[in-house]
């Protein structure tokens, strides 16, 4: 368990950390320089190995579990409140980079509204910013394989609308986090594992009539959608976009340097994008596979390395699940 949880979420650090310097670069700018490695300043002004709120805010959510022994929506929320208001879970004391829809939610939260009801519904408020903090959920529910396919897809969805309610980003969500689990299985090969948790996903939803899976259907037909060039891939924050991007970086590339480095150079939203293609791809080379100099200059990797023990300690003996 501990091996999954920290290669997934160390994976998750970097990629997060190889797009600060330069995120909101357009694709072309970027390929005049590309990225080949961790860099220092650039768009943010931060040290080599800072990553951004992709990481403080999966961090949070990692330590709430651990501190409740299972998931707390208030408590997820306190702890997303004090990585805003008194920087917690940073890698350098400075808070940047927040999303907008995210702020707001934690105002909300702040103002006294219910969590759940905290975050953005309508369908301007899509950005990818509950998608880049979702991953360690499938570390959760591996634990957690008594509880139905609903069961499951509705925790998902409740730890989204802390900050993204709009069923756009929560079906991104399900789907991330279908892909992840059964990467975690590590019985399959790359592409197959990728296939059924978009197929598992894509029955659940359109099962019970979620009419908003339509905007995902490229991921449908993986092996069309593989072969799509990178003029075909946005790299944007809408969640949608960057989903895609991950997937399709994932599914293009043979290496976890491979993977997370073309992620970054699709350009924009180059810290998410790199976060969460970084995650499936950690979960699925593993540590050992990523390149130790980029692992060396992480900021905190050694509070990262012992949050995720931590989060497998209380993952095999004591986890309780929201009913």
């Amino acid at each position: 368990m501990l091996n999954g949880i920290y290669d997934g979420i160390i994976g998750l650090a970097i990629g997060d950390a190889l797009g600060v310097p330069v995120e909101f670069k357009s694709r072309k700018e970027i390929a005049e320089n590309p990225v080949v490695s961790m860099r220092e300043y650039g768009t943010h002004n931060q040290p080599m190995g800072t990553w951004s709120d992709d990481t403080s805010l999966t961090l949070a959510l990692i330590d709430s579990i651990v501190s409740r022994h299972k998931i707390d929506y208030t408590d997820i929320m306190n702890k997303f409140s004090n990585w805003l208001m008194y920087s917690d879970y940073t890698a350098t004391t400075e808070v940047f980079d927040v999303g907008n829809s995210t702020s707001r939610a934690i105002m909300n939260y702040g103002r006294g509204m219910e969590p759940l009801e905290c975050g953005g519904a309508s369908e301007y408020e899509n950005g990818n910013g509950s998608l880049m903090r979702i991953l360690p959920i499938a570390f959760y529910l591996q634990n957690q394989m008594d509880l139905s396919m609903a069961r499951q897809i509705k925790i998902v969805h409740n730890i989204s609308a802390l900050t993204h309610r709009h069923p756009i980003s929560l079906i991104g969500c399900g789907i991330y986090i279908n892909i992840a689990m059964k990467l975690l299985g590590g019985r399959r090969s790359l592409y197959e594992s990728v296939e059924r948790g978009i197929k598992s996903a894509f029955e659940y939803y359109e099962s019970n009539a979620w009419d908003d899976i339509c905007v995902y259907s490229r991921l449908k037909d993986l092996t069309m959608f593989s072969k799509l060039s990178d003029i075909e891939i946005e790299s944007d924050g809408y969640v949608v976009h960057t989903l895609e991007a991950a997937v399709w970086c994932l599914l293009n590339t043979n290496s976890y340097a491979e993977c997370v480095l073309k992620a970054v150079n699709l350009g924009e939203d180059t810290d998410t994008v790199g976060a969460v293609a970084g995650g499936l791809a950690g979960i699925y080379y593993g540590f050992d596979n990523i390149p130790k100099e980029w692992v060396a200059v992480l900021a905190k990797r050694t509070y990262i390395k012992e949050l995720c023990e931590e989060f497998s300690k209380v993952s095999e003996e004591s986890l309780v699940s929201v009913r």
